[in-house]
């Protein structure tokens, strides 16, 4: 039923000539010489059950002198409409009397929603006006039909049908229930790109968040029709081409048309690139007193020549604001101008220092926060309220506030104040989920089969910090993991984070021996720079390690023989280990065969063995300077780290060892990007010490892929031993690698062909040698070859490798060719890692 108000008449010079108010479809004509020739001295209502009639009655009163007429009655027919407690009013005069008729709404015992299996009960609630106990409104029920359709056209479900049902009740009460038709997923079958002559479709697709159906879509849930996110993904173009010397481009339009054919959208950006820019002279002029140009020349993030790139544009205008702000001028705004030249695509950037206008932020509102406290989006503003107002602040508030993940969005606006120099600052937030639930699993060719089970917080009870726990068990190897962390330390931007961990690996065709390990520790992160941050660590650990006992049965009565258990013989030392086979047992060793037929671990690891359980405790820190421009999959830039750890601070170990590391990005070009990979690392023992084995550096695939794990460098060749390795002190390892997606294949699966070449050596082994207690000694040299494993040879392969960004977890195989080995090192041409997490 419709419920209508009509107004009918002509207005001049404020005379109203007519009037007619209609209601459930019977008309109520009131002339204006009636209406105005009279007054109500009485007004009357009739039809209210629930509303008092004094609360009808206030919407038709008049002033003292005022006449009641139709244009007074109509307004209060409409006030009480607006009420939405009414289903029908109709005023009539009777002499001087108005009567007022009404029909109230129903009451609201019930909302149900039936049909709805993607959408949960409690989400459409949160989103309806409709509650019960409250006042049926039909204008309301249409307007929640409205909103629960959005609900699923976001979640990609366009065919969705809500249907209101109302079910009376005794008393004027009805259930309202929505039935719903939820329909079948409304996907993107394919995502095109018009006008793009720089950079390919595949490359363009590889940077919006937007995805096109494909086999594993199910998993992923990218490549559903959401309005919002596209036009997300148009930001995300624009952004991409201003970076990379595109300053004219233009994102024309995002067009998302039906195919019936294909049940699904076709998404087609329409993209004008423009030409590519180059930076050309840059200046910087400061009409600030004491402010010197020369002096802000440091906080720029580009040089002339270089392509221009906007995002350093705004970081060098951020960096040069704050500067100026520390020394006292918080007023002055920094103002890049810009000069094209057309012909030569050269943009001369002019950086302008001035004093701004001074306003001062009276007020900072945080809303939509339901979860996350007001504190933890405060702290990442530079400014607070009583602060000078700074634009460019306020913008490197909003973008640290979209980097927490935390929110699905933020924005951030101003409104003016109590007086012209104040202004507001509204902080607009939807919260998003931040718990992650996972069960892991994967298959490594060093560990086997691996199961991991965690939970995760991003966002710990709205404070900000994180929490994780996983458990993990495997074919060779279990362990558990616990850490927190706080973002802000003491209110500084620190931060502070606490690790703890126990893990037990089991022996391999790498490692004889098996291993524990249990400890935990602290560390705290201090940003530099947006690109450059330092970290500093303690960790303190007990580590143990364990053989077979057929692995260390050989003693040097007679090295030939193990001990008979039964036999309390003691054993003499020798100078010398004897491994010449003897015919016959000597006394007390009757019925036992010769031990080194089962094999013998080697003297440096029974040693470590029969040392027992040791205490590391160390310092260190690492200092990370990070430009790339997509962390999970980089297409240029730099990732470096230098890292330093100082063992012997309490303990039984005493080492100090540095590692650094660096991976250098480059596009070749559209679609192959080049990885560089150097790394090296030192390690020396201190004080009275030795340097334990287990210390040493350990190289495999991760220096030179095609070998084991652990699978060359310095290795104990004494005759009869299994062949240990020993490990080296220093190492070194370069690798060059191309990455390309593979033809004919969609670029959403994340299939990426690899080509590499690696080079590397691992050398200096510094433990003992020569083990006077039982006699026994380790040496490098090959008694056949007399090739020492311990020198500095450089190993080399090249390969290929097939590497998946899959939805199940990165996963990666490569097979490799070594092309320069030692005789003893142990190869292994097919390496498999990868796992997945639902």
């Amino acid at each position: 039923m419709g419920l209508w108000v009509r107004v009918r008449g002509l207005a001049l010079a404020g005379l109203v000539l007519g009037g007619v108010i209609v209601g459930s479809g019977v008309a109520f004509l009131v002339t204006a010489d009636s209406a105005v020739a009279q007054t109500a001295s009485a007004i009357i209502v009739e039809g209210n059950r629930r509303v008092e009639s004094d609360t009808i009655r206030s919407y038709f009163r008049v002033g003292p002198g005022e006449r009641l007429d139709a244009l007074k009655v109509d307004a209060g027919v409409k006030a009480l409409y607006a009420t939405g407690l009414f289903a029908d009013v109709r005023p009539t005069f009777q002499g001087n009397r108005l009567f007022i008729t009404v029909v109230e709404n129903a009451v609201i015992s019930r909302v149900q929603f039936e049909g709805n299996k993607r959408v949960k009960d409690e989400q459409l609630n949160q989103e309806i006006q409709s509650k019960p106990r409250g006042a049926l409104s039909r204008p309301t029920v249409q307007s929640d039909v409205q909103r629960i359709v959005e609900i699923y056209r976001r979640n990609g479900r366009y065919d969705i049908r809500v249907e209101p049902k109302i079910i009376d009740r005794p008393n004027n009460r009805v259930d309202l229930v929505f039935e719903i038709n939820e329909g079948g997923k409304t996907t993107v079958k394919d995502i095109e790109f018009v006008g793009n002559r720089a950079y390919s479709t595949w490359r363009l697709r590889d940077l919006i968040k937007t995805g096109k159906s494909n086999l594993l879509s199910f998993l992923k849930n990218n490549d559903l029709y959401d309005p919002d996110r596209i036009e997300s993904d148009r930001e995300l173009l624009r952004r991409f081409y201003l970076k990379n010397g595109y300053a004219d481009v233009r994102i024309v339009s995002a067009v998302a048309e039906f195919d019936p054919s294909r049940n699904g959208f076709i998404l087609t950006f329409t993209i004008e690139e423009g030409d590519r820019y180059v930076f050309g002279p840059v200046d910087i002029q400061s009409g600030v007193r004491d402010i010197d140009p020369a002096a802000l020349r440091g906080k720029l993030r580009f040089s002339a020549g270089s392509v221009y790139n906007a995002e350093a544009l705004e970081k060098s205008v951020e960096e040069m604001t704050i500067e100026v702000s520390k020394r006292g001028y918080a007023f002055a705004q920094v103002r890049p101008r810009g000069d094209r030249n057309f012909e030569t695509h050269t943009i001369s950037i002019v950086f302008v220092i001035e004093e701004g206008a001074r306003a001062y932020i009276e007020r900072i509102n945080v809303r939509g926060n339901t979860r996350t406290r007001d504190y933890v989006i405060r702290r990442e503003f530079d400014i607070a309220e009583g602060d000078a107002y700074n634009r460019v602040l306020v913008d490197r508030a909003e973008r640290r506030l979209k980097n927490l993940n935390y929110f699905k969005t933020v924005k951030i606006t101003n409104e003016p104040g109590s007086s012209s120099d104040r202004i507001i600052l509204n902080v607009e937030v939807e919260e998003q989920s931040t718990g992650e639930f996972s069960i892991a699993g994967g298959y490594s060719t060093a560990d086997g089969f691996v199961a991991e089970v965690s939970v995760g917080e991003r966002n710990l009870l709205g404070r900000g910090q994180t929490g994780r726990v996983a458990v993990t068990y495997g074919q060779r190897s279990r362990g558990v993991e616990l850490s927190f962390g706080e973002p802000y330390f003491l209110d500084y931007r620190l931060a502070f984070g606490i690790d703890l961990f126990a893990k037990q690996i089991d022996s391999s065709s790498s490692f004889v021996y098996r291993q524990e390990t249990i400890g935990g520790g602290f560390r705290i992160g201090i940003p530099l720079r947006e690109d450059l941050a330092i970290q500093l660590r303690y960790s303190a650990y007990r580590q143990k390690i364990d053989l077979d006992q057929m692995l260390r049965n050989c003693n040097n009565v007679n090295p030939n023989f193990g001990l008979d258990p039964s036999s309390p013989a003691t054993y003499p030392t020798s100078t010398a280990l004897n491994t010449t086979a003897a015919t016959t047992p000597p006394p007390g060793y009757a019925g036992l065969s010769n031990c080194y037929a089962d094999g013998e671990a080697s003297a440096a690891v029974k040693q470590q063995v029969d040392a027992g359980a040791a205490i590391v405790s160390l310092v260190g820190y690492s200092l990370i300077y990070n430009t790339v421009d997509n962390n999970r999959n980089p297409t240029k830039g730099v990732l470096a780290e230098l890292r330093q750890d100082f063992a012997g601070v309490g303990g039984d170990v005493n080492f100090i060892r540095t590692i650094g590391d660096v991976r250098m990005y480059y596009e070749l070009i559209a679609d192959i990007v080049s990885v560089l990979h150097l790394q090296g690392g030192y390690v020396t023992g201190w004080g009275d010490k030795d340097l334990r084995m287990l210390d040493h550096f350990q190289m495999g695939p991760n220096l030179v892929r095609g070998f084991q794990t652990a699978g060359l460098g310095p290795r104990d060749l004494t005759p009869g031993t299994t062949g240990d390795a020993l490990g080296g002190t220093m190492y070194w390892g370069a690798s060059l690698e191309a990455q390309s997606p593979i033809f004919g294949v969609p670029k959403d699966i994340g299939l990426k062909l690899a080509v590499f070449a690696d080079a590397g050596a691992v050398w200096g082994y510094k433990g003992p040698r020569v083990f006077p207690v039982t006699g026994t000694s380790v040496t490098t040299v090959d008694a056949v070859t007399g090739k020492d494993t311990d020198a500095m040879t450089v190993r080399t392969s090249v390969g290929a490798g097939l590497i998946w960004d899959s939805p199940f977890g990165p996963i990666r195989i490569d097979y490799a060719f070594p092309l320069t080995k030692d005789p003893n090192d142990r190869v292994q041409q097919l390496r498999f890692s990868g796992g997945t997490k639902f």
